[in-house]
Order: structure tokens, then C-alpha cells, then sequence
């Protein structure tokens, strides 16, 4: 395993784009299953406030740094992380999705609005020719007994895919593969967020150079204002008590 990281409240693996590739390639061929999550300064609130959230991490193989704040934060509580560690979605889809297709790996993704999803998985089999990716919709009854939750679990089974992503957004996806972990058998089983979002163009992509240096999250406020305002306006105040702690104990 990659070094992990204790920070928050939270463990972090040092985890660069190469790294997760070569993760999944493990996986695959291993045939085994590996839930590879991420944590980013949203997740940290969510874990901080939610027991089942816990449990899907301490369950998670692998977890990355998904935001250059986690990263910023890590190097000042002292940790070795490094700007190549902060792996975002929007970064490393394309990075997946060509080894995918060199590879031959199948892959299934699962969330996004009816038609975001089609349209992106349709702009990256034209992107990477050879690419085999199936996609449902998340708009649908998550509740583990629902006819229409069957359905998906069905599909996915079908298809028998080597990486299944989950685009349903935090705490939803990793509540889901909690519920319905018995019945996946993908070897990588991914929590990407918005990840297609992008792809499709149903949310501008902040420039790469913003996330270098920490500023993605305001182009990010600027594109979604209504639904991102309290994540960025209430959040940020539970992780500086949460890093004040830390610096007290640390100088004990």
C-alpha cells in the first residue's frame, strides 16, 4: 500500500494520477475488488457528521486527496504531500479512460442527469476509440429494495465491468456502494463525483491552473452559486476547528 497520512481526523494515501492507473491495473489483474474513494474538504464535513460516511471509508482500500486545500493543509501540519498528489476528476478522467481503452477494460458509470451521462460517455468513446463504457443515470430510487435500484444493479452485473464509477455526488454514491456492496464485483470501484458533468459540459471545467493553487472551489462557486454557496461559506469553519485541534496536539 502507498503511504497513508493521518490529517483531520482522516486517513489520505500519497496517490499521484500514475499511481491510481496502476492501482486499478493491480486490481484487475489480481481480479479482485478494491473501492478506491477520495476526500476533499467536503468530505471531511460529511465524515465528520455522518457514522455512515465512516463506515464507507474504513472500508475504502484506497482513499486519495481530491483538492489542493487537503494537500496545502497536509504540508502545514508537516506531512511529505505534493501538488502531484491532489488527483481531481476533472484532471485524471482522460488519464482513466485512455488506459482503459489500451487495456481493454470495461467500464460502467453511474450517476449524472438522463442525457449528461449519454452525451459524455458518447464525446469519450469518440476520444478514445476502443473504449468500452456503459452508463446509467443516478436519477432513480436508491433504496436497496426498489425495483428501479434492482434494475441498475442488474445492468451492472450484465456487463460485468472491471471499474465502476459512481457520479452521485457525496454522501449519496458512497452510501450506495455501501448498501449494495455484496452485489458489485468490480475490481476498482470508484467514487468520481461530477466527473461526466464535466466531460458533457453541463458544468464549465475551472481552469487547470486554478487547482494548483487552491482556487478552483471559487470557479466553482461562480459556475453553481445556489447549490455551492453553503458548501463554501459554513464548511471552511468546521475545518479550521478541526486544524486548530490538530496544531494544539501537535505542540503538546
Amino acid at each position: 500500500m502507498k503511504q497513508s497520512y493521518y490529517l483531520l481526523g482522516v486517513w489520505v494515501n500519497a496517490l499521484t494520477i500514475s499511481d491510481l492507473n496502476r492501482l486499478i491495473a493491480e486490481a484487475v489483474k489480481r481480479d479482485e475488488r478494491w473501492i478506491i474513494a477520495n476526500h476533499n474538504l467536503h468530505s471531511l464535513c460529511i465524515y465528520h457528521k455522518d457514522p455512515k460516511m465512516r463506515a464507507f471509508y474504513d472500508r475504502a482500500d484506497y482513499i486519495h486527496a481530491d483538492g489542493m486545500s487537503l494537500i496545502l493543509l497536509g504540508r502545514l501540519l508537516g506531512l511529505p504531500l505534493r501538488r502531484e498528489h491532489r488527483v481531481t476528476y476533472v484532471d485524471w478522467t482522460d488519464h482513466l479512460m485512455a488506459v482503459a481503452a489500451q487495456q481493454g477494460w470495461r467500464i460502467f458509470y453511474l450517476g449524472g442527469k438522463p442525457g449528461v451521462v449519454e452525451r459524455g460517455a458518447s464525446i469519450l468513446r469518440q476520444r478514445f476509440p476502443g473504449l468500452q463504457l456503459a452508463t446509467a443515470h443516478g436519477y432513480f430510487d436508491v433504496h436497496p429494495s426498489s425495483s428501479e435500484n434492482r434494475a441498475v444493479l442488474d445492468a451492472i452485473a450484465a456487463y460485468q465491468p472491471h471499474v465502476l464509477m459512481l457520479g452521485m455526488g457525496m454522501p449519496r454514491q458512497e452510501h450506495w456502494i455501501l448498501d449494495n456492496l455484496d452485489r458489485l464485483s468490480a475490481n476498482a470501484i470508484l467514487t468520481a463525483g461530477a466527473a461526466m458533468d464535466y466531460v458533457a459540459g453541463a458544468v464549465p471545467t475551472p481552469p487547470r491552473w486554478a487547482g494548483q493553487f487552491g482556487l478552483e472551489w471559487l470557479f466553482r462557486l461562480l459556475a453553481e452559486p445556489q447549490r455551492l454557496w453553503r458548501r463554501y461559506s459554513i464548511e471552511p469553519l468546521l475545518i479550521l476547528r478541526l486544524l486548530a485541534t490538530e496544531l494544539l496536539v501537535k505542540e503538546r
